[in-house]
């Protein structure tokens, strides 16, 4: 049955990988992975449960007697609700994130982006636009960061194919601005929670390789593009009427947004509580606020103009289910004794986490980054010392205790190896239907220019590791 999960994983993740090509939502088909694992998991509980928890499942039963129906219990009570535990911490994370970059973006917040990057100069723009999406990824998610910029850019640049560099710049930079902050991509959520990192010396080692990756590919796409580009700057967004605020009001929510963000690090280490708790925190502030700035429109018919774009919306929904269903789905195979097989065999014929980290980048370019991510997670806990990883080598059980490499080597190689091919992550998708990109446009005109900025940004992370470590 171990066989049987793990083959209906490696098949998910196949179509998922090829969503792009078959039309399925890859997030549909996580979610099936997931729930069926478990299905079949619980089927064959007591087998499972007697070979991983067999200690555990016997103070639970407390001298009664073995049956069916106490090992689902224990299924249920001790192993399945963790999961859904971990995995619903992030989705919920992601609900308040993504609900605090709408209600910025729909009272102007971020109308500054637009003023910012006006120009025909090519390569002001690229910069401009690049350089806001690289900051703003870092304190927000990536894919609502990159739907709102490329639905800047869509408006403005009137070329297709100019369109389509410029955009694949932006996911670049979304991709690699999110991965150096523990809030900014959901892998750094997963790893921060789960105590592997900390959001200071996190952000520290990826801070300088991420900015390498974003630079080089996207000073190699600028020279793709001509002096002056062909755009066209629209009227201010309409809003409803009175919904557009004065400037210090604006301000003050993004303030109040941005800046309750960055507590949040904070607040998880004071209370030692879900992060996610934090970002609900601050939204509920910022709503609070929304409100009382549009207390005249809250019962207007104009307030229907104010929802949050259809495109946003269903990506924003699948990428939470995604997310829900891939987690659910590592866990059961996690609770076959499936990783930790792999993870001792990569231990003994690898043993080298630099390795390993860029042969996850790779597959991150062929399959779904995030997905990748979780693998490798899920085959190495996160160790409190040496001695307790169970490794004879304590040189190479150090990489996986707190802020150990791994973390960072796995959290860089996945975020800016799933740019290689723009169909392995949400962002890349979301520029694919929006400008109706083909991957072989993509690998012709991007790829290379990725590929060189990924290897220069893993040496820095190398050298710094050395260096420091």
């Amino acid at each position: 049955m171990t066989l049987i999960v793990v083959l209906i994983l490696l098949l998910g993740c196949l179509l998922i990988a090829t969503s792009h090509l078959t039309r399925i939502d890859k997030a549909a088909v996580a979610i099936f992975v997931g729930t069926v694992g478990w299905v079949l998991y619980i089927c064959y509980g007591t087998d499972f449960v007697m070979s991983q928890h067999r200690h555990e499942y016997l103070d639970f039963l407390a001298g009664a007697g073995h049956t069916s129906s106490a090992v689902k219990h224990f299924i249920y009570d001790e192993i399945f609700l963790k999961y859904v535990g971990k995995a619903g911490a992030i989705v919920m994370f992601l609900l308040a994130t993504m609900s605090i970059v709408e209600m910025l973006n729909n009272n102007g917040c971020f109308d500054f982006v637009s003023e910012w990057i006006r120009t025909r100069n090519s390569k002001r723009l690229l910069w401009s636009i690049t350089l806001a999406t690289f900051i703003i990824s870092a304190n927000l998610d990536n894919l609502t960061t990159t739907t709102m910029m490329l639905t800047i850019m869509h408006n403005i640049i009137q070329s297709r194919r100019q369109r389509m560099v410029v955009g694949c710049a932006i996911v670049l930079a979304a991709n690699t601005g999110g991965c150096f902050t523990v809030i900014g991509d959901p892998a750094g959520v997963i790893l921060w929670g789960n105590g592997a990192v900390t959001a200071s010396d996190f952000s520290a080692y990826l801070a300088l390789p991420a900015i390498v990756a974003w630079v080089v590919p996207t000073y190699l796409l600028s020279r793709s593009l001509p002096e002056r580009l062909d755009v066209e700057w629209p009227a201010a967004p309409y809003r409803g009427d009175d919904t557009n605020l004065n400037r210090w009001q604006r301000i003050v929510m993004l303030l109040v947004g941005i800046g309750g963000l960055w507590f949040i690090p904070t607040f998880h280490s004071i209370t030692k509580l879900s992060p996610f708790l934090g970002a609900m925190c601050v939204l509920s502030v910022l709503w609070v606020i929304n409100e009382i700035f549009n207390h005249r429109l809250m019962n207007a018919d104009q307030m229907i103009l104010r929802r949050t774009p259809r495109i946003l919306q269903y990506g924003s929904i699948q990428l939470m289910l995604f997310v829900m269903g891939i987690m659910l789905a590592m866990g059961v195979v996690q609770e076959t004794g499936a990783f930790a097989i792999m993870a001792g065999w990569i231990d003994h014929y690898v043993r080298n986490v630099w390795v390993t980290g860029g042969m996850a980048g790779l597959f991150s370019g062929i399959f779904d980054a995030f997905t990748v991510m979780m693998t490798g997670i899920s085959m190495y806990p996160v160790a409190e010392t040496a001695a307790a990883s169970g490794m004879a080598d304590a040189g190479y059980a150090a990489n996986f205790m707190p802020n150990g490499a791994f973390w960072k080597i796995m959290a860089y190689s996945t975020a800016v190896g799933g740019c290689l091919l723009c169909f392995t992550n949400p962002s890349g998708l979301a520029l694919m239907k929006m400008e109706r990109m083909h991957v072989g446009w993509y690998i012709k005109n991007c790829t290379a220019s990725v590929v060189v900025g990924w290897v220069l940004g893993f040496a820095v992370l190398w050298l710094e590791c050395f260096l420091m470590g």
